[in-house]
């Protein structure tokens, strides 16, 4: 599933340069884009969002759930050179 950015956020940027996916957005808080966010799938073994989170805000999207599969297939799609990835 995607993850989202609650209102606790500071917005104080740290997320958006650790995002593969470039799916975090500026705002007076920050978001992310559930159609773009992979969960790091192919990348990373946990989300970078919520792992440099200061205040844990960068929390899983019970809206957007999405299976291994469907995560393999939009990262992918974001990255078609990365079609040598080991998932």
């Amino acid at each position: 599933m995607a993850f989202t950015i609650t209102d606790e956020c500071i917005a104080c940027g740290v997320c958006v340069p650790e995002c593969p996916n470039s799916a975090i957005a500026e705002g007076d808080i920050y978001t992310i884009d559930p159609a773009v966010c992979t969960e790091c799938y192919g990348y990373f073994d946990t989300q970078q969002c919520a792992s440099v989170c200061p205040v844990d805000c960068c929390i899983p999207d019970e809206n957007h759930k999405e299976s291994k599969d469907e995560l393999k297939e939009k990262a992918l799609k974001a990255h078609p050179d990365k079609k040598d990835w080991k998932f």
